[in-house]
């Protein structure tokens, strides 16, 4: 029986006889679990990462820039100005190009100026804001009929831009002459008896006329 379990502990190599015992001494070095092999990492680098460069430099978009930040900057300092000439409150800056003024009435007698208008940042969102503003400048209702109210308005609009250097370019000039068309054209449908001489020219044969 012991002589069975020395054959059982030995293994022959090459002819010559190795104990179980030696062989596995032998491979020990080399049946070290994988968690005691794990790699030996470097100490970190002191040094600060260095950002890589890429490969689509971002565009930073200045807001205020050269000649168009000077003029908006402009408009920003007009708004300021004529509210604190009129007294009004912006209910809502429009995104499109129309605008309205209007009044609230309470109770105790307080009225509060109120207007829409796209915010200046053109010559043609400047006329149409100061338009509105014209309309408490020189007073809702006070010019009759409306459709002259509306020159008026447009008048004092126009006189504002001029008297602060402002543009003011076709496109504003054009959106004065429809709005003017448009606004004699309703007074028109409504029975207008009689037209003031300054809105002869917004008649729809005048300006067939000029054609």
């Amino acid at each position: 029986m012991g002589e069975r379990h020395a054959r059982d502990e030995s293994v022959r190599v090459e002819g010559g006889r190795v104990t179980l015992r030696s062989l596995v001494q032998l491979l020990l070095p080399f049946m070290v679990p994988a968690a005691a092999r794990k790699r030996v990492m470097p100490p970190p680098d002191p040094s600060p990462p260095v950002a890589k460069a890429s490969r689509r430099p971002t565009r930073v978009r200045s807001r205020k820039g050269g000649k168009t930040g000077e003029r908006q900057t402009r408009y920003d300092t007009l708004v300021e100005e004529m509210k604190a000439a009129h007294g009004f409150r912006v209910r809502k800056w429009r995104r499109t190009m129309s605008g309205c003024a209007w009044e609230l009435r309470f109770s105790d007698g307080r009225r509060q100026r109120m207007l829409e208008s796209p915010y200046p940042k053109s010559p043609l969102s400047c006329s149409i804001f100061l338009h509105e503003v014209g309309h408490h400048a020189i007073g809702l209702g006070v010019v009759r009929p409306r459709c002259l109210e509306e020159l008026r308005a447009w008048e004092w609009s126009l006189a504002a831009m001029e008297e602060r250097g402002l543009e003011i370019d076709a496109k504003v000039r054009d959106r004065f002459r429809r709005s003017m068309e448009y606004a004699v054209a309703k007074a028109a449908r409504r029975g207008i008896r009689e037209l003031p001489i300054e809105l002869l020219p917004f008649l729809p044969t005048a300006r067939a006329a000029k054609r």
